[in-house]
């Protein structure tokens, strides 16, 4: 199986919605376009920062659709899988496949807390289900299970299971995911934004990042630095990035990056209920950083 298109930056795109909450497709189309620009190397659809959790099975159907259409081949096409019943994932998997998505991403059922042998046969059975590429998800803080070290050694025996993104926050997990899995060719993804240059160091391939959203060119200058063997132009670049990042914690996850995505000009919407922006002082603080960053005189300046 060729997995050698999974690394560089990867952003978990936004959804934009319309008053009705379901799926904006200019809004998505202009996203989409706004990351490419920026260097990207694969987009993620349905992640996270997506909203996937808000959007009922038509509306992400539609998500995919459109972003696979826009794309055109561009760049690589992942689709995130947040869905508790192993069912349910199946039907995701297959609907991925049957959109030409390149691979997909698979959260742990979030809420049912499913002890390692569950989570195995979870895994397996959605893998087993596609002839997609998957890359398992771990992000205990937002699902209650944490993907041991001990569970990716077992899962990354089951053919097309060639990778993770991991969000966990630790950076020892991250390193023992690729210690224990990097003479099969495992593809391992810095989940954190904060910490994308320590993961790559270590042997990450590279990083799933929601910043990317609003900033791409200088999380793939992270990356790019870093492959290049500017170790000092990466790690400045990283703390260029990090005051952003920080600051997607000031209101209830993913509603700030949606907010800097408004700030910018993207017009993405507003988060879908019951999330709600961030304060009109906080708004300030993220407006604050991102005209530090250039990126709101900049992304005027294209527009006129």
């Amino acid at each position: 199986m060729d997995t050698s298109f999974i690394h560089g930056v990867i952003p978990p795109i936004i959804t934009p919605v319309d008053v009705d909450e379901c799926v904006e497709e200019s809004g998505l189309r202009r996203v989409i376009d706004h990351v490419i620009a920026g260097g990207v190397h694969g987009i993620l659809v349905l992640g996270s920062n997506g909203e996937f959790f808000g959007l009922n099975h038509e509306q992400q159907q539609r998500a995919i659709t459109i972003t696979i259409d826009h794309v055109k081949g561009r760049v690589p096409v992942y689709v995130g899988i947040g869905a508790i019943s192993t069912r349910e994932c199946i039907q995701l998997a297959r609907l991925a496949e049957e959109k030409r998505a390149q691979a997909i991403t698979i959260l742990p059922p979030m809420f049912l807390r499913p002890n390692e042998d569950e989570l195995y046969e979870h895994f397996r059975a959605v893998a087993e289900s596609t002839s997609l590429p998957v890359l398992l998800y771990n992000n205990p803080d937002r699902v209650g299970t944490n993907i041991s070290a001990n569970l990716l050694e077992r899962l990354a025996d089951i053919p097309n299971i060639v990778g993770i993104k991991d969000s966990s926050g630790d950076l020892t997990l991250t390193a023992e995911y690729i210690r224990r899995t990097r003479d099969r060719g495992f593809k391992v993804m810095a989940g954190r934004d904060v910490m994308i240059l320590g993961s790559l160091v270590y042997g990450a391939v590279g990083c799933v990042a929601s910043t990317a959203n609003i900033v791409p060119d200088l999380v793939v200058k992270i990356y790019e630095k870093y492959r290049a063997d500017d170790l000092k132009g990466a790690l400045e670049a990283q703390y260029e990035l990090a005051p952003l990042r920080m600051a997607f914690n000031l209101g209830s996850f993913p509603v700030a990056t949606k907010d800097a995505a408004n700030l910018i000009g993207l017009a993405v919407g507003s988060p879908i209920k019951p999330n709600v922006s961030c304060s009109e002082a906080d708004v300030t603080k993220i407006k604050d950083i991102l005209r530090g960053l250039g990126v709101l005189q900049e992304f005027r300046s294209i527009q006129n």
